[in-house]
């Protein structure tokens, strides 16, 4: 490493985090472990250009400044423990199937409590903000979307980013560092097969603490709700983990061709690989996301049927896209909530006012990444004959 690139030690990042925010009780020590092998594969493996070095210690940093700045609040205030997370709705299945449709859909229905982005990104209050008065984390919130956009190449056609609009928790999973995020910014297949070895429980379990967090948080700014709606690719790997830290949970799980969704996951993840890194392999990139996620539903649909069929609702992705307001229907009778027509409206202007065809085609082939039809069809063969075919 170059004396003037950031470093990537763990004391250093620590002693950083604590000055910044100026506390020393992280509340525990799980993230310990996988924060100091994150740190190696980022150093060893993941070839960082200084952009890249800079982006991802500075992330770190804020989430070690994050994580000090929740346990004083958590203190603090000892009511928020008293939150309940009661029956939450998640939606699961591989990226491009719909799943942030279906949600901000959900969402649109001022009964569902959802994380927006900028809630999941900033779920503490700044110095000096109140909780009741979030303008500073949206401010920032909005200022990062913008930059995303503009240094990730096609970014506005491969997801939706948006910082006002319901989107997936997994930024406050990897406030535990156990979360498939990291590699998705860069290539560390050693630390992803070492954390995708390790029992998930410590991160599912500071999950529901952050979301009790956000929904007291919320309640604080006057909003109420019946229920929680969840949503992350990264559930297909852990629903295991998922049931027992929300035992009460019901799980929505969209189905697309793999054929048709890989390639385009690769491509978000080879998007922002390049952000981070001069020297980008796409079969790299491809191969060890296409692995990642046959494996993923292999072990959901293992979940399935160890007793856990009723738990889960199936959803196409082309009633998704072609009749989403029959598929709100199927979802409300599936968990018990009447379809009232405020729901029904508010959703309806949701659609009205993102309409798929106002965003830019979203561009990529199977061969850039090393796949082929056949043998994507062999990856996903058991998912494809119970699902799609």
């Amino acid at each position: 490493m170059d004396d003037d690139q950031p470093g990537l030690g763990l004391d250093s990042i620590l002693k950083d985090a604590m000055e910044r925010a100026g506390l020393s009780d992280f509340g525990g020590d799980t993230f310990r472990e996988p924060l100091s092998r994150l740190l190696a594969g980022l150093e060893e493996e993941a070839n960082l250009n200084a952009t890249g070095r800079a982006i991802q210690r500075e992330r770190i940093v804020s989430i070690l400044v994050t994580n000090l700045q929740f346990e004083s609040y958590w203190k603090r205030y000892p009511e928020i423990a008293d939150e309940r997370i009661e029956e939450p709705l998640v939606i699961v299945g591989l990226g491009r199937t719909g799943t942030t449709m279906l949600q901000r859909l959900l969402a649109a229905d001022s009964r569902f409590f959802a994380t927006l982005w900028w809630e999941a990104r900033f779920p503490v209050p700044f110095p000096g903000e109140d909780v009741e008065a979030p303008e500073q984390r949206v401010h920032a919130a909005l200022e990062e979307v913008a930059m995303m956009y503009e240094t990730v190449p096609g970014l506005e056609a491969i997801h939706p980013l948006d910082a006002m609009q319901a989107d997936e928790e997994i930024l406050l999973l990897e406030q535990s560092f156990f979360s498939t995020t990291p590699e998705s910014f860069a290539k560390i297949t050693r630390f992803a097969a070492w954390l995708d070895a390790q029992d998930q429980t410590p991160g599912y379990a500071y999950l529901k603490r952050l979301l009790q967090f956000v929904q007291w948080q919320k309640k604080r700014r006057g909003l109420t709700g019946d229920g929680w709606v969840l949503k992350s690719p990264h559930h297909i790997h852990y629903s295991d983990v998922l049931l027992d830290v929300f035992p009460d949970a019901r799980i929505i799980q969209t189905h697309r061709d793999p054929v048709e969704v890989i390639p385009s996951w690769a491509s978000l993840n080879y998007s922002l690989w390049q952000q981070n890194s001069d020297d980008v392999d796409p079969l790299a990139c491809g191969a060890h996301w296409n692995e990642k996620m046959a494996e993923g539903m292999r072990r959901c649909m293992r979940v399935r049927d160890a007793g856990n069929k009723d738990r889960f609702l199936d959803v196409a992705y082309q009633d998704t896209a072609t009749d989403p307001l029959a598929v709100m229907k199927k979802i409300y009778d599936f968990i018990g909530w009447e379809y009232t027509s405020e729901a029904r409206g508010a959703q309806e202007r949701w659609l009205e006012g993102n309409r798929r065809d106002n965003r830019p085609p979203h561009d990529y082939t199977l061969e850039m990444f090393g796949y082929t039809e056949d043998g994507l069809k062999e990856d996903y063969r058991e998912y494809r004959q119970r699902f799609i075919v």
